[in-house]
């Protein structure tokens, strides 16, 4: 039971209206409404003598759910169980806990609690997959937490040197040890931990690590815990069950592998959100699944169109029909750069004799990269994820592609409402319908406006179309995360094409829409924008299309570059 005084504290801090205890009923009572809209009871909020209790449980509360998943991975028989267990439960957090919330009291006191659940589990999961020597997957959370969101934490800055150190990169490792050192110098007044003394040590020395092991000082994961009286609500982005969650967003835990299972390597789990794309799940299924079908399955589209979403989602749905496991490579740095093929080899893993396999190749920089790679799957079936068509791959290794378009309207919506929440999103109809458009229905843009929604409870979704249409391929960004940005990733893919590629990409978007795209380059170079992602195959009499959001972007890219050049022509 939570007393009704300690919620007034909780909504008005020390300063609760005299109508307080009236504007708390009719609280709850706007709680109780919304759940039975979404199936959970109303009889969920129960009033008591003295206050009001509520019974949460697994449908309820994605905290509850955290919090069992934990237990399980802790009873888990192996390594792989416990760190399915563990990713699963992590999957659950989107951004800040209680982030549009604007209590003082429960930022100060609940808040940290919960932050510091969360963080053991991404500890955990991290001492893992190092012991499990899975050092370049592990980068990229480690890139996050140590660098960006927790750079005083030691424990990920110690896992972040000892990745980058078994990889090979001891510059890159001593580097961010003298930074980290010096942070702490500076904005503490400490030295690094033991732990983190050692680890600079064993590299000056060149030494061998060990076997990756737990860290020293990492926090035991908590055994199940009853929620606290006040918890933070189910985290944006369609974890609840509302109707506009949209196909693919199955919660894990709730259609997880059954007890017992074959844990898939890696821990493949559901995308965050995921919505539409229903007739190709039902392909790529078919595809995965029949026994009769292709070895390999290739994803192919422009760079923001959901490729590596689609293939992991795919990939989770499709997972009981591959008893050997499913395992996610991710062929790309966190920079977006391409791991060579021995730096990918050496991620692959080897044969069990587990039965049928599933092996997911995401982010494939071409045909170079994969096929060295197809000789050492054995027999599993492989799914790629490329900007490219891998012509060249399929044409020697059979299998089928898979192109990928953008969302439709209807999915679009399904989309913003899973991740922004059906009330608000159907509030705004037809400025929803301007949003999608002016993100183009790239999965990409819709959602980081989304994200920009989540972190702005305030603003209407008219304002943000509004504001984004002003300039769209700069505005579709988020600071902290370059994956998270318009001019980052399609940036990237367009830095590596050649220059003549380049500058036929740019030339394109000076076209009239309804000019045809062959005034701008040879049939040769619009082919190999195909290829690479950047243009489509038109309708008959016309070869060549480019998506619209893809042109307004080239467009602006191309006005930037003007401007660049006028002002260094002016500072001559």
């Amino acid at each position: 039971m939570v007393s009704t005084g300690y919620l007034l504290r909780a909504v008005w801090d020390e300063e609760p209206p005299a109508t307080a205890r009236a504007a708390l009923q009719t609280c709850v009572l706007r709680l109780r409404r919304l759940f039975a809209k979404y199936g959970i009871s109303a009889t969920t909020i129960e009033a008591v003598p003295g206050g009001y209790r509520m019974r949460n449980d697994t449908e309820t509360l994605d905290l509850v759910l955290f919090r069992l998943l934990t237990a399980q991975a802790r009873a888990a028989a192996g390594t792989d169980g416990e760190l399915y267990r563990l990713r699963e439960a992590l999957s659950l957090w989107h951004g800040q806990p209680l982030a549009n919330v604007a209590s003082r009291m429960l930022q100060r006191d609940a808040v940290p609690a919960l932050e510091q659940e969360r963080l053991r589990v991404l500890e955990r999961i991290c001492d893992l997959e190092l012991a499990a020597g899975n050092c370049h997957q592990v980068l990229v959370d480690l890139y996050e937490s140590a660098r960006r969101r927790h750079p005083v934490r030691e424990r990920f800055t110690e896992q972040l040197i000892e990745a980058l150190y078994r990889t090979g990169r001891q510059a890159e490792a001593l580097a961010e040890y003298r930074t980290v050192r010096d942070r702490l110098r500076e904005e503490l007044g400490v030295d690094p931990g033991p732990g983190l003394r050692r680890l600079e040590l064993a590299i000056l020395r060149a030494e061998e690590l060990g076997p990756a092991v737990r860290g020293e000082g990492t926090t035991e994961l908590p055994s199940r815990q009853e929620p606290s009286a006040v918890t933070g609500p189910v985290p944006p982005g369609g974890s609840g069950p509302g109707p506009d969650s949209g196909s693919g967003a199955a919660h894990p835990g709730r259609t997880g592998a059954p007890a017992g299972g074959v844990a898939p390597v890696g821990g493949i789990a559901p995308v965050r959100g995921f919505a539409g794309r229903e007739a190709d799940l039902r392909a790529m299924a078919l595809r995965l699944t029949d026994a009769d079908g292709p070895r390999l399955v290739v994803v192919s589209g422009a760079p923001g169109i959901g490729k590596s979403a689609l293939a992991r989602q795919s990939a989770y749905e499709v997972r009981d029909a591959f008893p050997g496991g499913v395992c996610v490579v991710d062929l790309a740095r966190p920079d977006g750069s391409a791991l060579d093929v021995e730096e990918a080899r050496e991620l692959l893993p080897g044969p069990d004799g587990g039965g049928r396999r599933l092996l997911l190749l995401d982010n494939a920089a071409g045909a170079g990269q994969v096929l060295p790679l197809l000789s050492a799957t054995g027999d599993a079936s492989v799914l790629v994820t490329s900007r490219r068509g891998l012509a060249a791959v399929v044409a020697t290794h059979g299998g089928a592609v898979h192109r990928l378009d953008v969302l439709g309207p209807g999915e679009a919506h399904r989309l913003l409402a899973g991740l922004v929440g059906a009330e608000r999103i159907g509030a705004e109809e037809a400025a929803v319908r301007e949003l999608a458009a002016v993100c183009g229905h790239f999965p990409l843009a819709l959602r980081i406006a989304a994200g920009r929604l989540l972190t702005r409870p305030g603003q209407s979704v008219a304002d943000c179309a509004a504001w984004l249409a002003e300039d769209p391929p700069a505005r579709l960004a988020l600071a902290e995360d370059p994956r998270m940005s318009v001019p980052e990733v399609f940036g990237q893919a367009v830095s590596v094409l050649p220059p003549p590629l380049r500058e036929t990409f740019l030339r394109v978007g000076s076209l009239d829409p309804a000019e045809g795209l062959c005034a701008a380059g040879s049939e040769t170079v619009l082919e190999q924008l195909v290829e690479a992602g950047m243009l489509e195959d038109g309708p008959p009499g016309q070869p060549y299309r480019i998506h619209a959001f893809l042109r307004v972007y080239a467009r602006w890219l191309a006005r930037d570059g003007e401007v660049a050049a006028a002002k260094t022509s002016l500072t001559r």
